[in-house]
C-alpha cells in the first residue's frame, strides 16, 4: 500500500496532461485514518460520476458503530443508509460544487431519497466500513488541474471523513433512532399479517408530500396529521419506540372515497410507499404495506408478452385469444389487465388503484351503459365484477380510491371517507344508502376462475447488447432504463423510488437471464435474482464493483422486463388453461348491498 504523500507526488506530476492519464494513479494509499482505493477513474471530465470508482476504508473500531447495532440485516442495512446521507451531506457542503470542466471539481455519493434501502454505496465488511464515491478530479477543459486536485485530496477529502464517519462526530443516539425506526417498522410490517391487516397508518403521521414532484415532507404549522376514526383503530408495543396507535385496513376489498382534495390519493400513496420503511423525520416512519402491495393502473401502449388476460377480457374481435394475449400497443383496459395479471404471476396480495389512472371501462359498466351494448358485444368483465372473486378465490385484497363510482359499495368490506385529510369509517352509512337505492347495474362476472397461468421467459427476447456488441446498461431517469438497443419505458411503475433503484434493475435484466433455461417461470427467474442478492448483496448484478445502485422490489424487476419490447414468453403447459374450465356460475343479476 502507498502513502498518501506518494499519491499527491504522482498528482502533481500529471498536471497539465489529458485527463485519462489519471489512470496512472490506480492503486491503494494508506491516508491514516482511512484508505483510499482508487479502482476507476473516468477518461473524460464529462463522464458521469457513475463512470468512476473510489473506495474510502475506515475501520469500524473508529466509528460509532456497536455490534448490537448491526446484528440483523435490516440494522445494518439501516446503518449503512444512515452513513449515505451523512456523506453526502457533508462533501454536499465541503465539495458539492463543480470547480472544473464537466464534473470535475466535486466529491460526492449516490443520493438518497426519503426510505431506508440497501445501498452499494455504504457497505460494511469484516472490519471496515467502506464508503464508494466519486472523487472528480478538477480539470481545465479536458486538461489536469493537480494543484486543486491535491487540495481536494490532502484538505478535502479527511475533513468529509471526519466529519461523516469519525466516532466523534457521531451523535450515537442519532443513529440508534436511524436502525430502530427502521427495526420498529420492519417489526410493524410482520404484524400486518399476524393481526389480518393490509396496512397500518400510525397516528399523527404527516402523509401529504411537498409538492407532486418531491417526495419530501409538506411542512408548515396548518398540515393536518393523520388520525386513525376509532372503529379502525389498532395499537402496537413497538421494540423500541413503545406504544403506538393508528389505523390498520383489514383484509378484503376497501374503499377510500371522498371529494376532490381531501386527501383519498394522499392516504393511497402513504399505503403504496409503505413497502419501504422511512427515516426519521420523514412523517411516514410507522406507515406500513405488507411487501407484496402493488399499485395498478392503466397504461396505454405499453407491451405484452403471452399474458392471459382472459379472466378480465375475453372475445375481443377478430378473434384474438386473450388467454395469450400479445400486443406492442395494449390498450388503457388491455393495459390494466396486463399490469394486475403481471402482478398476481409474481405474487401480489394487495392490489392499490386510484380511480384517477385506471381505465374507466376496466373499472365499471353502469346501469345505462349495460342496456344499450349488450354484454355479448362487451369483452370486458369490469373489476367491479371481479374483486369480491379476486379475494374469495386468490386471498388478494385491493385497495381503491375512488370518488365518483358509488356502485363499488355493493363489494367493499370497508369505506373510509377522507374528509379535510381527516379518515371517517363510513362502511354502515354506504351499506344503508344502498338498501335505500339498490344499485341497478347486473353483475357480469363470467364466473371463470382467476387463475392466469405462468409464463417461461425466452432468453434471446433479453439482449442487452447494442448495435455495436457492447452490453449497454442504463438508468436514463428514474422510469426510462436504456437495455441494449432498447428504452424501456416505466412510467406507470409509481413504487419504483429513487434512480439507483432503476439503475440496478437495468443490471438486474442483463444479469437474469442466467436463469432463464426454458424451463423455469417468470416468477421462479425473479425469485432466484433476489435470492442472489439477499446472499451476496447488489455487487452480485455486475462485473465490478458499483457505488450506484440500490434494492429493488421483485414486482420491479418483472414488471421492467414485462415492458421491454423484445420480451418473449411462452406459458407453462397445464397451468390453468381457461379455456378448458367451465364457468363457475352464470352470474348475470342485481347488485345488491353486502350486509354481511
Amino acid at each position: 500500500m502507498k502513502s498518501r504523500n506518494l499519491l499527491t507526488q504522482a498528482l502533481a506530476e500529471l498536471d497539465g496532461r489529458d485527463y485519462g492519464a489519471l489512470q496512472d494513479l490506480k492503486g491503494a494509499y494508506d491516508f491514516g485514518s482511512f484508505v483510499l482505493h482508487i479502482e476507476k477513474t473516468p477518461k473524460d471530465p464529462f463522464a458521469p460520476p457513475l463512470a468512476a470508482l473510489y473506495r474510502l476504508q475506515v475501520k469500524l473500531m473508529d466509528t460509532a458503530i456497536e455490534a448490537d447495532l448491526i446484528e440483523s440485516r435490516t440494522g445494518q442495512i439501516a446503518c449503512r443508509d444512515y452513513y449515505a446521507r451523512r456523506f453526502f451531506d457533508s462533501s454536499a457542503n465541503i465539495a458539492g460544487f463543480r470547480r472544473g470542466t464537466g464534473f470535475s471539481g466535486i466529491i460526492t455519493i449516490d443520493e438518497p431519497g426519503q426510505a431506508i434501502l440497501e445501498r452499494s454505496s455504504v457497505v460494511i465488511l469484516q472490519d471496515c466500513l467502506e464508503i464508494r464515491c466519486f472523487i472528480g478530479i478538477p480539470a481545465r477543459q479536458r486538461k489536469i488541474d493537480a494543484a486543486l486536485g491535491i487540495q481536494m485530496l490532502r484538505d478535502e477529502l479527511p475533513q468529509i471523513i471526519g466529519d461523516s464517519l469519525s466516532r466523534e462526530q457521531t451523535d450515537p443516539e442519532q443513529l440508534r433512532q436511524h436502525i430502530y425506526t427502521a427495526l420498529d417498522a420492519e417489526w410493524l410490517r410482520r404484524q400486518l399479517r399476524q393481526n389480518h391487516l393490509l396496512a397500518f397508518i400510525a397516528d399523527g403521521a404527516r402523509l401529504p408530500r411537498a409538492s407532486g414532484i418531491s417526495d419530501q415532507p409538506m411542512t408548515g404549522d396548518d398540515i393536518i396529521l393523520f388520525q386513525s376514526p376509532e372503529s379502525l383503530r389498532v395499537e402496537f408495543d413497538l421494540p423500541h419506540a413503545g406504544r403506538v396507535s393508528g389505523m390498520g385496513i383489514p383484509q378484503g376489498v376497501t374503499l377510500l372515497a371522498g371529494g376532490g382534495y381531501h386527501g383519498k390519493s394522499t392516504l393511497l400513496q402513504a399505503i403504496e410507499s409503505g413497502v419501504y420503511n422511512h427515516i426519521p423525520g420523514d412523517g411516514r416512519e410507522r406507515c406500513v404495506a405488507l411487501p407484496e402491495t402493488v399499485k395498478i393502473r392503466a397504461y396505454g401502449g405499453r407491451h405484452v408478452s403471452n399474458t392471459d388476460i382472459s379472466p378480465f377480457i375475453r372475445n375481443l374481435p377478430a378473434a384474438r385469444d386473450t388467454r395469450a394475449f400479445s400486443t406492442e400497443n395494449a390498450s388503457g383496459s388491455t393495459s390494466q389487465a396486463a399490469n394486475l395479471v403481471e402482478a398476481m404471476e409474481i405474487g401480489a396480495q394487495v392490489i392499490l388503484m386510484d380511480e384517477d389512472s385506471c381505465a374507466t371501462n376496466f373499472m365499471i359498466r353502469d346501469h345505462y351503459m349495460q342496456q344499450l351494448v349488450h354484454k355479448s358485444d362487451e369483452p370486458i368483465t369490469a373489476y367491479i365484477d371481479k374483486v369480491r372473486a379476486l379475494y374469495q378465490e386468490n386471498q388478494i385484497s385491493t385497495i381503491l380510491a375512488l370518488g365518483g363510482v358509488g356502485d363499488y359499495f355493493a363489494v367493499a368490506d370497508h369505506v373510509i371517507q377522507m374528509i379535510e385529510y381527516r379518515p371517517q369509517d363510513v362502511t354502515d352509512r354506504a351499506r344503508q344508502i344502498l338498501r335505500a337505492e339498490p344499485s341497478r347495474r347486473m353483475v357480469e362476472d363470467s364466473g371463470y376462475p382467476i387463475k392466469p397461468r405462468q409464463r417461461i421467459p425466452i432468453a434471446q427476447s433479453v439482449d442487452p447488447f447494442s448495435e455495436y456488441g457492447k452490453i449497454r446498461l442504463s438508468a436514463l431517469d428514474i422510469n426510462v432504463l436504456q437495455f441494449g438497443r432498447q428504452k424501456i419505458d416505466l412510467g406507470d411503475l409509481e413504487q419504483l423510488i429513487e434512480l439507483s433503484q432503476t439503475r440496478a434493475i437495468a443490471h438486474a435484466l442483463s444479469y437474469a437471464r442466467k436463469y432463464m433455461d426454458g424451463e423455469a417461470t417468470l416468477k421462479q427467474v425473479v425469485d432466484q435474482v433476489i435470492a442472489d442478492i439477499d446472499r451476496q448483496g447488489l455487487d452480485v448484478l455486475g462485473d465490478r464493483v458499483s457505488g450506484f445502485v440500490s434494492r429493488f422490489r421483485p414486482f420491479e424487476l418483472a414488471f421492467a422486463l414485462n415492458r421491454l419490447r423484445t420480451f418473449r414468453a411462452q406459458q407453462v403447459e397445464g397451468s390453468s388453461p381457461l379455456a378448458e374450465l367451465e364457468p363457475t356460475s352464470a352470474t348475470t343479476q342485481s347488485s345488491e348491498s353486502r350486509d354481511d
